[in-house]
């Protein structure tokens, strides 16, 4: 009897073990990042083979780049990946993130209507493009968001001398959401848009929306990873964050990134390179 009850014990002891083990939680941090490496489909596409390279998960809060940077700044985040150069180097500046790793880059595109009332198709300047929507008060949507695109689309209208949003006449308008949503809005109104190239790739409800302008070296739109600075939030995963960041800018990492194509066409472009900063 003594014999039976030790062996149930044991038995009992070995599947509480058993049972501990497999209970332990995966590892994982929490990304930031743009709604582009979201809707693009990049994310389905990278994160399950980090994963099975590391065991480790990886959560991901798609939000415009402003509001993913703010997040970082609260330490809501363990890592950001951003596309906007001049406010990730403002991040690193005031210690909010550290060891900022450039990681791909795409492009912006204009798009717009066939109907093409501005008469910009086929152009290569982006700043000319802008000028003839304005004079033609064709609708233009706008995210208005905080976003990469935002920000690059505001420095573009900047650069082309006009203010949209003063201009009257209700042909500028803000969204105030993502890439997806917008895109969806520019459909329905035949309107305009800046759309980075990875998310109009990916996008389904085209209606009559083409690409209208591309190729201007101002439409170029890099990508930087940066982890959160733990000397500022301790409870940041740096460990792990800091894995991420290796795997991303790593040979595996770059060649996944470049092998994510979606009907044949490749949509970002790796370019991990030198030291951090």
């Amino acid at each position: 009897m003594t014999g039976l009850v030790c062996s149930l014990a044991a038995g009992f002891l070995l599947a509480l073990m058993s049972s501990s083990v497999v209970a332990q939680p995966q590892p994982f941090i929490t990304v930031a990042s743009t709604t582009s490496t979201e809707e693009s489909g990049l994310f389905g596409h990278l994160l399950p083979a980090f994963a099975k390279d590391t065991g480790i998960q990886v959560r991901v809060v798609a939000v415009g780049t402003g509001q993913a940077l703010k997040i970082g700044e609260r330490g809501d985040c363990d890592v950001v990946l951003v596309h906007d150069w001049a406010a990730e180097l403002t991040f690193v500046e005031h210690g909010f993130g550290i060891g900022r790793r450039e990681v791909m880059y795409n492009d912006f595109v204009l798009l717009g209507p066939k109907g093409d009332p501005a008469h910009v198709y086929g152009g290569k300047d982006i700043v000319a493009a802008l000028r003839r929507i304005a004079a033609a008060n064709a609708p233009f949507v706008a995210r208005g968001d905080d976003s990469g695109t935002s920000k690059a689309e505001l420095r573009l209208w900047s650069e082309a001398g006009i203010d949209p949003k003063k201009t009257g006449g209700g042909w500028y308008r803000d969204t105030g959401s993502g890439m997806g949503p917008t895109l969806n809005a520019a459909a329905a109104m035949d309107g305009y848009t800046l759309s980075d190239r990875g998310t109009w790739l990916s996008f389904k409800n085209k209606r009559t929306l083409t690409i209208a302008v591309e190729g201007d070296r101002r439409l170029f739109n890099q990508y930087g990873v940066m982890l959160v600075n733990p000397a500022i939030h301790p409870h940041v995963k740096q460990e792990l964050g800091r894995r991420f960041i290796e795997w991303l800018t790593s040979a595996p990492g770059q060649q996944a990134i470049a092998d994510y194509k979606v009907g044949g066409a490749q949509l970002f472009f790796p370019d991990a390179k030198g030291a951090p900063s």
